[in-house]
């Protein structure tokens, strides 16, 4: 079974979904993890869900002889990176930002695009943004998408207020 395999496999078991997965230099592999249904009691990723999932992999990569030699657990941040056709749909009415691979034929003939992404139709992949020209919506596919994360939205004013 593939390294990423058995992380995704026991990620999913313990309820949260593998964001992303990595392989870096001197055996180092990157594991960042989101909970697999977001509410308002769920809240962001803590320190004790990373050290919990931590453990597990530990115990997991030890019984079937993994080859690794640090193991990092991480949430995927504010600007969450969005890899699958779930994510646009989980995260659907929220500002992203999405870099193409190539830039899109028009007047505007740019790869980046921040602005509000719409609910996936099928396959087709939407954002609205502001143009030149006004609010204007872009169609793609997540064949077209080079990077797309979501944009943080970070609040500094005092919760007692």
């Amino acid at each position: 079974m593939l390294l990423r395999d058995l992380i995704e496999k026991t990620v999913v078991g313990m309820g949260y979904e593998l964001v992303e997965f990595e392989q870096a230099a001197r055996g180092l592999v990157r594991v960042y993890i989101d909970f697999a249904q977001q509410d308002e009691d769920t809240g962001n990723i803590t320190v004790d869900d990373c050290e919990k999932v931590t453990h597990q992999l530990l115990h997991v990569l030890t019984v079937e002889n993994a080859v690794y030699e640090r193991l990092e657990v991480s949430s995927p941040g504010l600007d969450r990176p969005l890899k699958k056709l779930a994510d646009y749909v989980r995260f659907a009415g929220q500002e992203a930002l999405v870099k193409l691979r190539l830039p899109m034929p028009g007047p505007a003939h740019r790869k980046s695009f921040q602005g509000v992404l719409h609910a996936p139709d099928g396959e087709k992949l939407k954002i609205e943004f502001e143009g030149s020209d006004g609010p204007a919506v872009l169609e793609f596919t997540l064949a077209d998408v080079d990077k797309a994360r979501l944009v943080p939205k970070v609040d500094f004013r005092s919760r007692k207020a």
